[in-house]
């Protein structure tokens, strides 16, 4: 009887496991595709206004859950001043500087380079932790990042970079080191667990998403946009951004830091192959080797640090 109540509990286990990984594999789906709807919606709507309405929206749809939930309500009430300067400094690094430069340089940039910049986080996020959290990188790690640079030398000397791409170059590495930063603030910020992830989602995105609105309006003024301009705002808010976060964070709660690492990896291939398919953006040999090695450094540095966080907390959980 027991036997059977351990296997019953096992497959409840193990399909719980597969629903939640299946999920998380949707939800990377779904921000891939992000980027292909931003590169059509970019060809009517203005870089900083679009990235301020499509958080501004979702923000929105956010802050009504918390608000329609109690306890959700009262949570935020107890917050202490120090924790809505975090959050709103979060959200300022995360929506503001992160995404509104990735809006600007996917206007300025293919999808695919403006992607491959941006995966290289893990690795940013990795020197980061060497100053801010006094962690550092182990022999193998060392040896990924060098794979990586190896990559990034492949895939851009050869490029003959005009003034528009460079600058918009800069403006994505700017988002990459934005990027990298709100990954570790934003970690210390959920790691003191003082509110859900919907919370401090809502509250940041919205402070966020408020700084660019005024960016957008001020700089590019106010559009006048086309039912399909607003048909890409309204899906990015609510299926992409508003509910992928929801899946996401439900996920979460049933992965291992490892299989996230590994599923967050299929991002740039997803974005590659969505790129050739919808932009036309057709990758030479040799980038095609070189986005293979950055590919294989990122993936190799988050499955190292996934395990090496592993190894820690079992040593301080024996």
């Amino acid at each position: 009887m027991q036997e059977e109540e351990n296997e019953i509990e096992t497959r409840s286990s193990f399909r719980t496991y597969l629903v939640a990984v299946l999920l998380a594999l949707v939800v990377t789906a779904l921000w891939a595709s992000s980027w292909i709807i931003i590169k059509f919606g970019l060809e009517e709507i203005p870089p900083v206004t679009f990235a301020a309405l499509r958080y501004g929206l979702a923000a929105a749809i956010l802050l009504g859950l918390i608000l329609a939930n109690k306890e959700s309500r009262n949570g935020v009430r107890r917050q202490h001043r120090r924790w809505w300067i975090a959050v709103a400094g979060y959200g300022i690094i995360f929506v503001t500087i992160t995404q509104g430069t990735q809006f600007l340089g996917l206007s300025l940039l293919p999808a695919i380079t403006v992607s491959l910049i941006l995966n290289l986080t893990p690795i940013v996020v990795l020197f980061l932790s060497v100053g801010l959290l006094k962690e550092r990188p182990s022999l193998d790690q060392i040896g990924f990042i060098l794979l990586g640079i190896i990559g990034i030398v492949a895939y851009f000397y050869p490029k003959d970079l005009g003034e528009v791409a460079l600058f918009g170059l800069l403006v994505t590495v700017i988002g990459l080191l934005a990027n990298s930063l709100s990954a570790v603030v934003g970690r210390a910020i959920n790691r003191s667990r003082t509110a859900p992830a919907l919370t401090i989602t809502g509250i940041s995105m919205t402070s966020g998403a408020a700084i660019l609105l005024i960016w957008g309006f001020v700089t590019e003024g106010v559009p006048a946009l086309s039912l399909t301009s607003w048909t890409y705002i309204i899906w990015l808010s609510v299926v992409n951004t508003a509910l992928a976060f929801t899946l996401w964070n439900k996920a979460m709660q049933y992965l291992r830091a490892v299989d996230i690492s590994l599923i967050q990896s299929t991002m740039m291939p997803q974005i590659i192959i969505l790129s050739v398919i919808f932009l036309g953006e057709i990758p030479t040999i040799l980038d095609w080797i070189a986005l293979s090695l950055i590919a294989a450094s990122v993936l190799l540095v988050q499955v190292s640090q996934a395990r090496r966080a592993s190894n820690n907390q079992t040593e301080r959980n024996p």
